[in-house]
């Protein structure tokens, strides 16, 4: 290589440095608005099946500020969570401020918007935790998706916390990226602030400077066709169960061969149909042809396993 092709390589990085020691440029990174969008629209699907109202959620600005201005006014009127993650070697935050929190608890559990919004100042109550608790886990693969194809990356909800001060994860000077999330349900809403230290989005800055979009292809109709036979052909193994009854291992191991366990459940008591640990169906169990048969009484309520696993923790 001559001195020449060296020092025409060198121009050819001089901007790459430059831009990392200026540090992160939201209007240089289009892509961060793709991916939160992304996210926003996760979130909406996500908790569709769960909420008795409409949830939209929709991105409503993205600044880049220090850590410290952030979350400085949200100090005992937020709940928030740190995620972290492992291939950045990084963590990131999720703010929920109090209208969300109090939002998504009335639409979780059915409210119909007809009362006032709740407008107190008070400490979260237990269940409201447990509910944001769950929110969050459904934030961070959320956000995983929307990050798919740009960096394989995962997010861990590694501890929730109200206060702010407690959000330590650098110094308060350090900038990062914040993304404002509205949610909007029974006539009301509240802010989702996502925030992203620069330090975690510089490695990503090439990928982040371009938008991805998809080729527009049209889909193969053969290959639409095999995919859709194969699914149809796909086998799964179904469970039923009629009860369960939780007992201490003493009591196990002085099992006797003929012992007989007592069931709270009655003939008319509904089985779970389970496929790999989900609950499918409620079912009403009985005899056809000398075998056991299984009758679909209910669909499973998704809303109602959400709420009951929250409450139940």
């Amino acid at each position: 290589m001559t001195m020449e092709d060296v020092e025409i390589d060198q121009r050819k990085q001089l901007p790459n440095y430059l831009l990392d020691a200026a540090g992160i440029s939201i209007e240089r990174m289009p892509m961060l608005n793709v991916i939160f969008d992304r996210m926003a629209a996760s979130c909406t699907d996500s908790l569709q099946p769960m909420a008795g109202t409409p949830c939209y959620f929709s991105v409503n600005g993205i600044t880049s500020d220090p850590l410290g201005d952030i979350i400085k006014d949200y100090e005992g009127n937020a709940v928030a969570a740190v995620l972290y993650a492992e291939q950045w070697d990084s963590r990131v935050i999720i703010v929920l401020d109090r209208d969300f929190v109090f939002t998504m608890v009335e639409a979780m559990f059915g409210s119909d918007g007809a009362e006032p919004p709740l407008d107190v100042e008070r400490s979260f109550s237990n269940i409201e935790i447990r509910l944001v608790q769950a929110l969050f886990e459904r934030f961070a693969k959320a956000l995983q998706a929307a990050f798919a194809g740009t960096s394989n990356v995962t997010f861990r909800v590694e501890r929730v916390e109200t206060a702010m001060a407690s959000l330590a994860i650098g110094r308060s000077s350090n900038m990062s990226i914040c993304a404002n999330i509205m949610v909007q349900a029974l006539y009301r809403g509240g802010q989702m602030f996502l925030i992203i230290p620069h330090s975690a989005l510089n490695p990503l800055r090439q990928k982040l400077a371009h938008v991805v979009v998809s080729d527009g292809r049209a889909a193969d109709p053969r290959w639409r066709e095999q995919m859709e036979s194969e699914v149809h052909r796909t086998e799964v193994t179904l469970s039923a169960v009629l009860d369960e009854k939780m007992i201490i291992l003493d009591d196990v191991v002085k099992f006797k061969v003929g012992q007989v366990l007592e069931l709270e459940a009655t003939p008319r008591t509904l089985a779970r149909l389970e496929s790999n640990n989900q609950v499918l169906f409620w079912c009403q169990i009985g005899q056809l042809d000398g075998y056991y048969a299984m009758q679909v009484a209910d669909p499973v309520d998704q809303k109602r396993e959400f709420v009951d696993d929250i409450l139940s923790r």
